[in-house]
């Protein structure tokens, strides 16, 4: 097979599009506005046009947005108790902390202080070992569009082989996973 070239931004554009619909059922059959809460700890440049970016998308496709800026200096207590308000707020059904977090902060304990139902980013302890022992759970983002792009331009995926470069627990770790359990 030679090399193609897949537009992932015509992709994203119908993925939102299904997104918004499902979001406007939602609203209308059960009366619910799925809510974003997206953290950000710092002054990182390019954490700042990913947040930036999340909260446009949420708002596009009719889900509530809240964005939580935090100086580079707030402490982790003071961090684990945003989450854990965010956690018990009705209102909010996926809580998103962007990474990298300042040195001072432990990720790990960060991370693994959002409700398992909410890590929209599939980063809590839980939801990674529900997804190694292939059970439901939620996956990172980057994987799994990565899964859906290459399903919507090669269709099944079953039998074919790939390498993924890398191991990082955000994007390699959870791609290898996807990748086996689509592959069957």
């Amino acid at each position: 097979m030679g090399a193609m070239i897949i537009d992932g931004k015509a992709f994203a554009a119908r993925v939102r599009g299904q997104v918004a619909r499902h979001v406007a059922k939602l609203k209308a059959e059960a009366g619910v506005t799925p809510g974003l809460a997206v953290v950000l700890v710092g002054e990182d440049p390019a954490s700042q046009v990913y947040v930036r970016s999340k909260g446009k998308q949420t708002i596009e496709v009719g889900m509530a947005s809240f964005e939580y800026k935090l100086p580079a200096g707030t402490s982790q207590t003071d961090l684990l108790a945003l989450l854990d308000r965010l956690n018990a707020d009705p209102a909010i059904h996926g809580i998103l902390v962007q990474l990298p977090l300042p040195s001072h902060i432990d990720s790990e304990l960060v991370i693994n202080r959002i409700d398992p139902a909410k890590d929209v980013d599939g980063f809590h302890i839980s939801n990674v070992g529900l997804l190694a022992t292939g059970q439901k759970a939620m996956v990172p983002c980057t994987p799994l569009g990565c899964l859906m792009l290459l399903r919507d331009h090669l269709g099944s995926l079953a039998g074919l082989e790939a390498v993924v470069l890398g191991r990082s627990n955000i994007v390699g770790k959870p791609m290898a996973q996807r990748w086996c359990a689509a592959t069957g």
